[in-house]
């Protein structure tokens, strides 16, 4: 239940707000339930013989999960523009997946305070 209240949590409440900063759980959890709900709907496309639902899934959460991702790597204390190191074959790639893993800041950083791992309803 976790899951879904944090991706609601990004995609409906913080759809386009690359400003602040994002905590483990709640990058985490976004990327497991876009995860399954992309698996889902490629099959829902394989068996409908259609590339529609997947592709629109995916253009729908571009925006979200781009900005989840920067405010990510702002609780590290990390530059948003960091997110372009990931159009580096194989290396960038694994450089996000240690910055995504690494432990938050513990204090207030430039880019806002310590964000709440507790989601508010």
């Amino acid at each position: 239940m976790e899951m879904i209240k944090w991706y609601k949590y990004v995609v409906l409440q913080n759809y386009a707000n690359f400003n602040g900063r994002a905590s483990r759980s709640e990058f985490w959890w976004f990327v497991l339930a876009n995860f399954l709900i992309s698996i889902i709907l490629s099959f829902v496309d394989q068996i409908l013989g259609v590339q529609f639902f997947s592709t629109l899934y995916s253009l729908a959460v571009l925006i979200p999960g781009i900005a989840v991702s920067v405010r990510r790597l702002h609780d590290i204390g990390k530059s948003g523009w960091n997110l372009l190191l990931g159009l580096i074959p194989i290396i960038g790639a694994i450089i996000l997946i240690i910055w995504y893993v690494k432990e938050s800041d513990p204090e207030e950083n430039q880019y806002g305070p310590v964000p709440s791992t507790v989601l508010i309803e």
